[in-house]
């Protein structure tokens, strides 16, 4: 059975992950959280992340689609825009915080489902072939030719034979 993976919905997926454990981590110096820092966005980014992972999965594999793959784009850009807001005009409650790793973390996830999106939608075609096993079947004529002193080895055409 041969199943062929796209690489723009993985690359989606990996993506909706990495975004969704940035919130866990520190966005701003010094060690605040999204979810300490943000009032309402923590949630939109994390509903976001969520949806972005189930439009990925659905487009990876169809029969579990749950979000069409046409709102993808829509749901990227929205995540995109959150992130590189947040990161160029941080929430009143920091006071001079510099963005730390989550920040960053979440940018490049955005990025990475910003171009797995575009993979997805667009006409540019990266996959994964995953073939199944081939079992090599053992024939009998071939297993007895070696044993056979009737047949002989050699070129299928004598040399006394040419015209």
């Amino acid at each position: 059975m041969t199943r062929r993976i796209e690489a723009g919905p993985v690359l989606v997926g990996l993506g909706a992950l990495v975004l969704l454990v940035s919130l866990f981590l520190d966005w701003y110096q010094p060690a605040v959280t999204a979810w300490e820092a943000f009032e309402v966005l923590d949630l939109v980014l994390a509903a976001l992340g969520i949806a972005a992972l189930v439009g990925a999965a659905g487009a990876i594999f169809p029969d579990a689609t749950v979000i069409e793959r046409h709102w993808l784009p829509a749901i990227v850009a929205a995540t995109a825009w959150v992130v590189v807001a947040q990161i160029l005009d941080p929430p009143p409650t920091i006071i001079d915080g510099d963005p730390d790793t989550g920040a960053w973390l979440a940018l490049g996830a955005a990025v990475a489902m910003c171009i797995g999106t575009l993979l997805t939608v667009g006409r540019v075609s990266f996959a994964l072939t995953v073939d199944g096993r081939d079992t090599r079947r053992r024939v009998s004529a071939v297993d007895h030719r070696a044993d056979d002193p009737t047949t002989t080895e050699g070129p299928a055409v004598s040399g006394d034979e040419r015209t």
